[in-house]
């Protein structure tokens, strides 16, 4: 089914040991234009070991190449262009594609490996913001990926439910807060606290002292430090599962923080008796020098543990526990040096596996080009453009479908696919300018659009009053774009788990929409003659391929929009 891969392997045993069939296939290109073939190989890297002119060799190649699976073999300039032979191929992939259903595009590569993702982790007692949503929505789509690629997926939901913040916490709610208040609106009241301690520290350092020492109480394990903390830990985790419901996001694990408490001190001994660690101004730390580091800070003056001590304490957990064979950071990039530093403490360890741990940065969603900070009190709430979505999906579908039955659940995965999509349509390395305008559009490069497309093909199919059969006898410029798309589907996913970037994905189903709606505009599909049956397969493909990628990225797709 990998025509690149055929092509290569041709390319390959003609030239003999002068080329790998790998370093072949690493050299094709896809021709800007559909007149210059399908795959194109240039040969300017052979001219040196052949000792000749690319033009020459690209006119050897083309008189030795044949092959049943391509129409035309030719070469041009430099280049040795193909042309694959579009019935037989047309056939083989729809055909594929029908036998397979959503299994069409699943991987081998994982057999019998693990591999665990962190992601998500947001702080308890502070609202769910969009801060949260690229975390959380990449790494949902990279969990999918992975079990595609056949790997089992572990979810793991690291909260942030431990650290001086807790301690800040519960001295803003003994000066100011209102239990009643809390109970009625936890997440908003206890926000609302948070953010009052931090203007009132500016000018009054008491504050931050009550802070630092009820935390000391609740690392002590006093009792009423506890219950607080407890408390807002329970109505933080109700307040989160309402959204991951909404987002259509579970987890395997929601060990936070406050689970590795009692775990740190063995990796404090594992340093020591690896004659690891040294110290700094009073602190305990790990040099790296060897790999250009700032030292790893392991335990503060205090005696305190940090952020590091915690990370190296989970690795060791959940490698004990999942035994990985990879594992996946999904957090944002400004944490880049901190992993950096935790993953070579584990190598000089001498952890190999530590060597399979991936910190998968991503960029910021901006708000008027600055980040979004809930100390300041500039945050938007997740829940609130979800709903926001949701309403405006609502009204559209009203409007142009009033009659039309679940119309609550259609305008759920609308809305909320919408959020998603425009997220992991951007690469992951990127910023986003958060732009609720254009994250609802419903036409353009927008989750929508591909939904809407997915819904009228199952409305085609609907329609018709025959079964689909792999013949295709009626081959146009259009349906040859969508054939050539749907038999890329499945080096799109290996690639996408290559570079752990949903965006390959998202940018997939856009070009497949946006071919199968220039398919549409130019071909009746529904006319009573002997293509009907091919027309309808090469609809019914399409919206196997549609559906799987929507849900690789965590996307719903309604029949009826």
């Amino acid at each position: 089914m990998d025509y690149k891969s055929q092509f290569a392997k041709c390319i390959a045993d003609l030239l003999g040991e002068q080329l790998t069939e790998q370093q072949a296939y690493e050299l094709i290109e896809v021709p800007k234009y559909a007149s210059h073939g399908d795959f194109a190989f240039p040969c300017f890297t052979l001219a040196k070991t052949l000792r000749k002119s690319p033009v020459l060799i690209a006119e050897e190649l083309a008189s030795k190449l044949h092959n049943p699976l391509f129409e035309k073999v030719e070469a041009k300039g430099a280049y040795l262009n193909v042309f694959l032979n579009k019935a037989t191929v047309s056939k083989q992939v729809i055909e594929t594609i029908l036998q397979q259903g959503n299994h069409y595009g699943d991987g081998s590569l994982g057999e019998g490996k693990t591999i665990v993702l962190d992601f998500s982790s947001p702080n308890i007692a502070k609202p769910f913001s969009m801060g949260h949503l690229r975390s959380t929505v990449i790494g949902n789509a990279l969990a999918n990926i992975v079990e595609k690629c056949g790997y089992q997926a572990v979810r793991i939901n690291h909260l942030g439910d431990w650290g001086t913040q807790f301690g800040k916490l519960i001295a803003a709610y003994k000066r100011w807060g209102d239990e009643n208040k809390i109970k009625e609106n936890p997440i908003k009241e206890l926000f609302n606290l948070y953010v009052k301690f931090h203007e009132e520290a500016e000018t009054n350092e008491q504050l931050e002292r009550e802070g630092r020492a009820w935390f000391k109480k609740l690392e002590d394990g006093d009792e009423e430090a506890h219950r607080l903390w407890q408390w807002f830990r329970d109505e933080s985790l109700k307040d989160f599962s309402r959204i991951y419901h909404l987002l259509g996001i579970s987890f395997d694990s929601y060990q936070g923080e406050a689970f590795y408490n009692d775990k740190m001190e063995r990796v404090v001994h594992l340093l020591e008796e690896r004659g690891l660690l040294s110290e700094s101004d009073g602190a305990m730390v790990v040099r790296l020098d060897e790999k250009e580091l700032p030292p790893c800070l392991i335990k503060k003056s205090d005696g305190a543990t940090l952020y590091a001590t915690r990370d190296l304490a989970a690795a060791l957990y959940r490698h004990e526990t999942y035994e990985f064979s990879k594992a996946l950071y999904v957090v944002g990039q400004e944490q880049s040096l901190h992993f950096n530093q935790v993953f070579s403490v584990l190598e000089k360890l001498g952890f190999d596996w530590a060597k399979m741990m991936v910190h998968v940065p991503f960029g910021l969603i901006l708000k008027d080009g600055k980040k979004m900070s809930t100390r300041r009190g500039r945050v938007i709430l997740l829940e609130e453009v979800l709903q926001e979505a949701i309403s405006l999906a609502k009204q559209n579908i009203t409007a142009k479908n009033p009659e039309l039955e679940n119309k609550e659940e259609v305008a759920r995965q609308v809305g909320v696919g919408a959020v998603i999509f425009h997220d992991l349509k951007n690469e992951r390395t990127h910023n986003i300018e958060f732009s609720l305008e254009d994250m609802l559009k419903f036409e353009g490069e927008t989750g929508p659009y591909v939904q809407y497309t997915y819904a009228r093909a199952c409305s085609i199919l609907r329609n018709a009053n025959t079964a689909a059969t792999s013949e295709i006898k009626e081959l146009t410029e259009e349906s040859w774009e969508i054939v050539k798309l749907l038999a890329s589907f499945p080096h799109v996913i290996q690639k996408a788990y290559k570079n752990l970037d949903p965006s390959l994905i998202a940018k997939y189903v856009i070009h497949l929409a946006q071919a199968f709606n220039s398919y549409y505009a130019h071909t009746k599909i529904l006319v009573e003659d002997e293509g009907l049956n091919s027309r309808l397969a090469l609809v019914h493909a399409t919206t196997v391929v549609l559906k799987e990628g929507l849900r690789l990225l965590g996307i719903g797709a309604p029949e009826r929009m």
